[in-house]
């Protein structure tokens, strides 16, 4: 089975592993899952993030974070740009996610960052997810 939008997968497997109350999520190896992984870290709504070699091919494992009452970390994950209909901002144009409570992911022409460095950096590009 192909998978025509690779990146929604991923976040409809970490928000059903959320509404399940796993601890972990496994799913495929790509860089760009990687490098949304990396800002979630970054960001502290994941643990951490694990790629496993295999034989067959690489996967990725995502630990989850929930707080001390057991509620999940991540609200909320939802596709922004998606294949059909592509959304691009500019830095100027990316406004904070819930007065700052949340994140974009975006990608730029310097790799996977959170709304905030784009806007830091002065850069924009194309917004992959919302999470809060």
């Amino acid at each position: 089975m192909s998978m025509s939008d690779p990146i929604a997968a991923m976040l409809t497997r970490v928000r059903n592993s959320i509404l399940r109350e796993h601890k972990t999520v496994s799913l495929p190896y790509s860089k760009i899952k990687e490098s949304i992984a990396e800002v979630l870290k970054k960001e502290g709504f994941i643990e951490s993030f694990h790629v496993h070699p295999e034989k067959v091919g690489k996967s990725l494992e995502i630990v989850l974070r929930y707080d001390s009452e057991g509620e999940p970390i991540i609200r909320k994950i939802k596709r922004v740009s998606r294949p059909g209909l592509r959304v691009f901002k500019g830095y100027d144009e990316i406004k904070p996610v819930l007065n700052g409570q949340g994140i974009f992911i975006i990608t730029t022409s310097k790799g996977v960052l959170s709304d905030i460095d784009c806007r830091t950096q002065k850069i924009g590009g194309e917004i992959l997810c919302e999470v809060y």
